[in-house]
């Protein structure tokens, strides 16, 4: 089978052209004419098939602003497409996003990309690493993050986000909990309880890049600096930053002080 290669054709230019218009503050002119002739196919594509694409928050720009119709974390993101009237979801993100995607629409037909597009994350952990959790801490409640596999949500008590994840663990009156599979998000949500959390040790290969002397280091250049930090980071990232929250959290924060003027700011601003 021939594949042919969409090209960048003047009705391409004039089809896509309201796009550009729309995102050339983040796309570079020289580089439309690569990307409007996969623009103009996928956007024809989902008209075609009543399909409806969904997009992570850390899509690249091309994909973001001009392809996708639902934009925002992975459980949002799973949420709205169960809104819409379409009969197929793309999910632009890792594995276990589509997974959540597909538990929330059981009834259409989910796609992700790339199979292999995976998240360290959520590959740290098994659904047989849970049960062996509950025969070693028999009674102790299994907390989950959402970003992590189907087979472990299903061995778990409760799925939380980074945002109610401290509110849910104190909504369960325990003495202690099982939290996984983020080590330093358990740790934050630790600081923010009384309950005792039992930590997995799974992180992100991406947030535990980034250590506290880099913002302090970053600080000396610009004293006015605002950090905010999601709470995948380590905790040295937390007690720097000027503010922790979810993805959600820290677009709200940029919108509610977009147009201060800078200044020292007081630090932590934890999310509720």
């Amino acid at each position: 089978m021939t594949v042919t290669e969409p090209q960048y054709t003047p009705d391409v230019e004039s089809l896509t052209r309201p796009i550009f218009e729309r995102v050339e503050h983040v796309i570079p002119r020289i580089e439309w004419p690569v990307h409007a002739p996969y623009v103009a196919e996928i956007n024809r594509l989902k008209r075609e098939r009543n399909a409806v694409i969904l997009a992570h928050n850390y899509q690249v720009p091309e994909i973001f602003h001009t392809v996708a119709d639902i934009v925002g974390d992975s459980l949002g993101l799973a949420i709205e497409a169960a809104r819409t009237d379409a009969d197929v979801i793309v999910l632009c993100g890792v594995h276990f996003m589509a997974e959540t995607a597909k538990l929330v629409n059981p009834q259409k037909t989910v796609l992700v990309p790339d199979l292999r597009a995976g998240c360290s994350l959520a590959e740290s952990i098994t659904g047989a690493d849970v049960r062996l959790l509950r025969e070693r801490y028999p009674g102790v409640p299994v907390v989950t993050y959402v970003n992590t596999s189907a087979e472990v949500k299903a061995e778990s008590d409760i799925c939380v986000t980074s945002g109610n994840a401290v509110k849910i663990v104190n909504s369960l009156n325990v003495p202690r909990v099982i939290f996984l599979p983020d080590e330093y998000l358990a740790k934050y949500v630790a600081s923010q309880t009384s309950t005792e959390i039992i930590a997995w040790k799974g992180h992100c290969e991406v947030h535990e890049r980034f250590t506290g002397e880099q913002i302090r280091a970053y600080r000396e250049g610009d004293p006015s600096l605002i950090v905010l930090a999601h709470p995948e980071c380590p905790p040295g990232v937390l007690a720097e930053a000027d503010y922790v929250g979810s993805t959600s959290g820290m677009i709200d924060y940029v919108a509610k002080h977009e147009h201060e003027k800078p200044r020292a700011p007081e630090r932590v601003t934890r999310e509720p």
